[in-house]
């Protein structure tokens, strides 16, 4: 049982000793990334891994603070961080150096920040704040659009500094609203969009859309007992294809099939929501308005892809879904990341044995790839302790959550949780192929200082929340 007032026996220790294991361990595949035998001290401040060893003790000397901090000071300052941050963000659009492709650093002397990390955590303590307020309810349209600014403010600032890896992260945290009392019908139109968003890339547009349009009638029989309404709603579809037909002559003119299909679909499923609605068929109109929302996403889906995105871009999402094969150009880090994870075998090469790392086959090996060091020389033993560790890591931050009693704490707790999860998913989902790569560090491994304190802060922050969780905390 914890007891009040007593900081050092209520911190959670086990949390401590896998955040320190971590650390430690990405230490030391930094140095067998970079490694060079003309520095072939790991205390060479002149090389990453000499950088990183000061990082890691100005991480764990940050940590130190913040345990050592009043509680109440994270809930008081929480919209100052925040508003800090935002300004940060706001100033790397004009001032910020550019790194791969990404205005997203902030350089003086040599010394450089990237903001957008730093605004995981300033987000998780505003969301926390905001959300814990005295009468505040999920459900209230102004609360949801509240959040909605909260986390999509930075988000934009980010996007516009061409980092769409970091603008992902914040996503993350509609899962915090979904353990809040956030419906799940959410996460289901989420999960939906999605896979529209595969489907309309993967699938030829004519075929898309008429699966589209059987799904959707399928759907209306099962909800029917009768056959009276489902008739009619397929006359209207049947009209509309009709029609579409009938304007074949307009290709000639220019359109295309699949943009003609289009619009006649979206006048089905148009006459189909209104007759639903004068019959006052709440669910048939809710599947007509998802069918006409999802005809719309697919041609939008389209129209970015094309337009909008990189060709670059574009070739890192083909590849990945399987459109195109390139190997030799933007799949070969994935490829290249893979021959290395699968030549570790059961127990790998040994410690600065591995050939893949030695040769500089894979790119930013020590940052967004360094999962691939872990499997190449240690194997499928090495990564399965790894991928423990941060399992580990999870289920004790999910734990430690649930048994805070105060709001802000657990809120904060699972924004701390969702955030590292993501990035410890989908960066060693992308060195595996089955995510795109789109540059997130693996956290407390990649090499790089603002990563390493942002994660830091993001985590010792909740640590001393929840030492103090049988304080009165005032919000």
């Amino acid at each position: 049982m914890a007891k009040r007032n007593s900081l050092w026996a209520n911190i959670d220790w086990l949390t401590v000793f896998i955040y320190l294991v971590l650390v430690f361990l990405g230490w030391i595949n930094i140095y067998a990334a970079v490694y060079d035998a003309d520095h072939h001290s790991i205390f060479d401040v002149s090389q990453r891994y000499g950088k990183q060893m000061v990082w890691i003790g100005a991480a764990l000397l940050i940590a130190f603070v913040i345990l050592l901090i009043e509680t109440n000071f994270y809930v008081f300052f929480a919209w100052f961080f925040y508003g800090a941050v935002i300004f940060l963000l706001i100033m790397v659009l004009f001032f910020g150096t550019t790194v791969n492709n990404s205005k997203s650093w902030l350089t003086i002397g040599s010394f450089a920040i990237q903001p957008a990390e730093f605004g995981k955590f300033t987000t998780a303590l505003v969301l926390a704040k905001y959300m814990s307020t005295f009468g505040f309810k999920l459900k209230r349209f102004k609360s949801l659009l509240t959040i909605g600014v909260i986390i999509f403010l930075p988000v934009l600032l980010i996007l516009l500094q061409n980092d769409m890896g970091s603008a992902l992260v914040y996503f993350s945290f509609i899962l915090v609203l979904y353990r809040e009392g956030l419906s799940g019908v959410v996460l289901f139109f989420i999960t939906l969009i999605v896979l529209l968003f595969v489907f309309s890339l993967v699938l030829p547009e004519v075929t898309f859309f008429i699966l589209l349009a059987v799904i959707a009638l399928v759907v209306f029989l099962i909800l029917n007992p009768g056959m009276k309404h489902f008739f009619r709603v397929v006359l209207f579809f049947a009209a509309a294809l009709a029609l579409f037909a009938g304007l074949g002559f307009f290709i000639k003119a220019g359109l295309k099939p699949e943009h003609i299909l289009a619009g006649m679909l979206m006048l089905g499923g148009i006459a189909a929501w209104v007759y639903s609605l004068r019959k006052k068929l709440k669910s048939y109109s809710m599947i007509a308005l998802v069918f006409i929302g999802a005809v719309l996403f697919s041609v939008t889906v389209d129209y970015t892809f094309d337009n909008v995105l990189s060709s670059y871009q574009q070739a890192r999402i083909n590849e990945l879904l399987g459109i195109e094969s390139d190997p030799l150009g933007v799949g070969y880090n994935v490829n290249q990341s893979k021959i290395a994870i699968g030549s570790g075998g059961m127990w790998g090469k040994g410690f600065l044995n591995g050939t893949q790392t030695k040769f500089n086959f894979v790119p930013a090996q020590s940052t967004d790839f360094i999962f691939c060091t872990v499997g190449e020389e240690w194997g499928f033993a090495g990564t399965f302790v790894v991928v423990l560790l941060f399992v580990l890591l999870f289920v004790r931050l999910v734990l430690l959550a649930e048994r805070q009693r105060s709001g802000f704490s657990r809120i904060y707790g699972y924004s701390a949780a969702v955030v590292l999860f993501f990035h410890f998913a989908v960066n060693i989902g992308m060195t595996i192929g089955l995510m795109p790569v789109i540059g997130i560090p693996l956290p407390f491994f990649s090499y790089g200082g603002s990563s390493l304190w942002s994660f830091t802060i993001l985590l010792f922050i909740f640590l001393r929340l929840d030492a103090s969780r049988l304080d009165y905390l005032s919000q």
